[in-house]
């Protein structure tokens, strides 16, 4: 694949302590994306091939942006959440709004990724936050969910890019 965006995935060690491995694999993961987009159009983007509405390429960037938001931001961060989904409305931040285009979601994601990435850097794996009813929650779950939740959505993002174009492989 060829296309302005590139592959900036990085490089994931075969050995280092824990919190470099859990970091690189999430680096290649969200590397990942902007790959698995790379050269389609904002009408490719847009498109649903999948029988979901909400089962576009730039859905599921705009989704995963928002994602990145809630965990590291609202959750451990403790800011408040400016995602655009309500009870009334759950689906939002997977809706691409006119005027949206995927290199400007591309850029909002990247950017969320770059401040969940300094966040994080400055807590202990072991850090806990309140959480849903009093539960309590680490920084080391919350990367592992976002391994999970991104790689899931790369996984996604393979089979919406074979149906658009018929791009495959890494």
């Amino acid at each position: 694949m060829s296309s302005d965006v590139g592959d900036d995935r990085v490089e994931v060690p075969f050995s280092g302590d824990e919190r470099t491995l859990l970091n690189a694999f999430l680096d290649y993961l969200r590397g990942t994306i902007g790959f698995k987009c790379a050269g389609l159009s904002d009408e490719q983007a847009r498109r649903s091939l999948l029988p979901s509405r909400l089962n576009t390429a730039a859905g599921v960037v705009k989704h995963l942006r928002w994602v990145e938001n809630y965990w590291f931001q609202v959750v451990l961060g403790g800011k408040p959440s400016l995602a655009p989904y309500t009870g009334e409305d759950p689906d939002a931040d997977w809706r691409v709004e006119p005027g949206e285009t995927i290199s400007g979601l591309l850029a909002d994601y990247a950017s969320e990724c770059a401040a969940s990435r300094e966040l994080v850097a400055g807590l202990d794996l072991d850090h806990e936050v309140a959480f849903r009813g009093g539960e309590r929650l680490s920084t080391r779950w919350v990367l592992i969910h976002l391994i999970e939740e991104t790689g899931r959505h790369a996984g996604h993002l393979d089979v919406v890019r074979e149906l658009l174009d018929g791009v495959t492989g890494e």
